[in-house]
């Protein structure tokens, strides 16, 4: 991998597609966006939910790069959706094989969890164990794997619960946090790698997101054009997104609603004359002076 596949990799999960995320949010859990009883502002809302989801993508697209070097340090990356008890489907975050052992990994940022969800994660730690046991028997390694290592909350209590797993099912498990994971797999080198990469991509963002779809109205309107008809007619229908500045704080001028209603006019079927109807009139009322001018 190089430092252009690293990037690419943690751009698409993280930054594609968020601006129809967003909009699909606001429109299926307004209260999370609207409320006298929030102490932020509309457009405050939305940068804490865009940097939420920073956070959350930012695993995605990690346990992606973690299972690349895996495939070029020459593992067989197999199936992550396996069959547990009563046909459960469960998935992992790795599960690769090398010279005759399966691997699997849980993966996650950071270990920072609340004494219900570190139990949380031992418990389907363990229904991953069984349902992969069944199948490889003492060929099988578990490993809980923490990339962040400045954070081990619950390092204390892990260890004794994993050493229990492996004494009972008689396979290895280890816990393994930031560059432990390399040097298990003899590749300390990597981590020093990732590390660097991890800066030079963080220094190449802005320090705020831009939240403003029509700072780039052409590029915005490509990718929610094709939004669902659901989801617009929740947007155009709840009128307290609108006055209370939600859908504002997103479309601060109305460029890109105006090319959206330009889309909706080219279509015959009835549920977009409909959205055409709705989103006419809110641009007349909330972006008057603009829609009119232009």
């Amino acid at each position: 991998m190089d430092y252009k596949k690293f990037c690419s990799i943690l751009n698409k999960h993280i930054f594609e597609g968020e601006k129809r995320e967003l909009l699909k949010n606001i429109a299926e859990k307004p209260e999370r966006f609207i409320g006298l009883f929030r102490p932020t502002k509309p457009g405050a809302k939305i940068l804490q939910y865009i940097l939420q989801s920073h956070e959350i993508r930012f695993g995605d697209a990690f346990e992606e790069l973690i299972e690349e070097i895996l495939r070029e340090l020459g593992f067989s990356i197999l199936n992550k959706s396996i069959v547990g008890e009563n046909s459960d489907s469960l998935s992992l975050d790795q599960y690769y094989e090398g010279k005759g052992v399966y691997y699997f990994i849980e993966q996650k940022v950071r270990d920072d969890h609340d004494s219900t969800k570190k139990r949380g994660q031992i418990s389907n730690f363990e229904t991953k164990l069984e349902t992969l046991y069944k199948k490889h028997k003492d060929k099988l390694v578990g490993i809980m794997y923490f990339i962040d290592p400045d954070l081990s909350k619950n390092k204390n209590f892990y260890l004794p619960e994993l050493k229990r797993l492996s004494e009972f099912y008689g396979v290895k498990t280890h816990l393994l946090y930031g560059k432990e994971l390399f040097d298990y797999l003899g590749r300390p080198d990597l981590w020093e790698q990732i590390l660097s990469w991890l800066k030079k991509w963080k220094d190449s963002l802005p320090e705020i997101p831009e939240i403003d779809f029509d700072k780039k109205p052409e590029e915005s309107f490509e990718e929610i054009r094709e939004l669902p008809i659901r989801y617009w007619r929740k947007l155009l229908e709840n009128e307290k997104l609108w006055t209370k500045g939600i859908i504002k704080a997103v479309f601060r001028k109305g460029d890109t609603l105006k090319l959206i209603l330009d889309d909706f006019k080219k279509k015959d079927d009835k549920p977009y004359q409909e959205l055409e109807e709705l989103l006419e009139k809110l641009l007349i009322t909330f972006y008057a002076k603009n829609y009119i001018q232009n």
